[in-house]
């Protein structure tokens, strides 16, 4: 556990992938598909508990939305002083016609709630906004995220009903590159929230439209699970697993300085074969990986397995013990200290991949600023 921290400036350490979560029991906003709390709907139902489960609620009246940033607070007391958690907003389903689709959403979490659960505790988080590029408003609302210190924008198109190809989102990446924030959105097969139910949006080739326009796009999870289309192929291309089709536009190099990949969930039994090998291996990959936790989901006990992580030589067996007891104490601090004790072909992930504040730095990101950084990475 010491050895985790060898080389790495906590003050650096912003851990990039962070859900909010809750039911709407406070002043919050968020909004719950009413399946979610129906068992005539198990799979929301189970989803919902699952991840409630995982955030340490406490299920009474008024405190399950307090209390779940009270559990993150608290699990970063064991991690070093410096070390901060990106909190991530949850637009809502909308339609072409720019019309919120609240049978088509799962869960929303208002930008508001994420800026002020940030600012209350400056020490501890910064937070991400989430703007639909379809709504009307799309622009202005990117804009007053962006006044009162959004850090990026996260997607996630299979549940958003968002297609990254389409024009209607050209004004909004126009935005983004003005104001320098980046985007983090979800590609490749994703169970882990129900909406449209649209997995061919999470093509990674999708995502062409906003790097051509400038944007810093960070693919969570390095699209690591699923196939689609190789639409660089034409519309009926063969279906190549999501993972090569984020390698082929990473392998581009007029990307470079704009394409990275978060890490987040990928230690995941679903997705820690080849494609988590691989982002250890390939060393020219490393100063565009970042890191993230994806929490609430290392808590969730049946998507993680130490036994299988040694199976796969990642780690030795005679870790396999302190890794189980770590992940029952704070799962922060497991996917960390796993992350950070990972091995494939004799290579770790370095320093650089967990210490990601400069990339959302706003110093760091539009204008100049992204202009140095892909230079310094080209």
């Amino acid at each position: 556990m010491r050895a985790a921290w060898d080389g790495i400036d906590p003050r650096k350490v912003w851990d990039g992938h962070c859900h909010l979560a809750g039911n709407g029991d406070s002043d919050s906003g968020i909004y719950l598909n009413p399946g979610m709390n129906s068992v005539l709907d198990p799979l929301q139902y189970a989803q919902r508990l699952f991840y409630m489960n995982a955030g340490c609620v406490r299920d009474a009246p008024g405190q399950v939305d307090q209390s779940y940033v009270e559990r993150m607070h608290k699990l970063l007391g064991d991690m070093r002083p410096g070390v901060k958690l990106l909190l991530l907003a949850f637009d809502a389903n909308v339609t072409a016609a720019g019309e919120v689709s609240w049978e088509r959403t799962s869960f929303h979490i208002p930008n508001a709630y994420a800026a002020k659960s940030a600012q209350r505790h400056a020490q501890y988080f910064e937070w991400a906004a989430s703007v639909h590029p379809y709504r009307r408003d799309c622009v202005e609302q990117l804009e007053a995220a962006a006044r009162q210190g959004a850090r990026a924008v996260k997607w996630l198109p299979a549940a958003m009903g968002i297609d990254p190809a389409s024009k209607l989102c050209d004004p909004f990446y126009a935005a983004l590159a003005r104001l320098g924030l980046p985007l983090i959105t979800h590609a490749g097969l994703e169970r882990a929230v129900r909406g449209a139910d649209a997995q061919d949006l999470g093509n990674p080739l999708r995502l062409r439209r906003a790097l051509d326009h400038g944007v810093r796009v960070v693919v969570a999870h390095c699209a690591s699970m699923g196939q689609d289309r190789d639409i660089d192929r034409g519309a009926n291309g063969p279906a190549i697993d999501d993972f090569e089709l984020f390698a082929r536009l990473m392998a581009e190099t007029r990307y470079v300085g704009r394409l990275y990949g978060d890490i987040s969930a990928m230690t995941q039994t679903a997705r820690a074969g080849a494609a988590l090998s691989r982002v250890i291996r390939q060393e020219d990959w490393h100063a565009r990986l970042l890191n993230g936790s994806d929490y609430p989901l290392p808590g969730v006990f049946p998507l993680y397995s130490v036994d299988y992580m040694v199976e796969q030589g990642y780690i030795e067996n005679s870790a396999a013990a302190l890794f189980k007891g770590l992940r029952e104490h704070n799962p922060l601090l497991f996917d960390f200290v796993l992350k950070r004790s990972l091995r494939a072909g004799g290579k770790r992930l370095p320093a650089g991949v967990f210490e990601t504040r400069a990339f959302f730095d706003r110093g760091v990101g539009g204008g100049e600023g992204a202009a140095r950084t892909a230079a310094r990475e080209s």
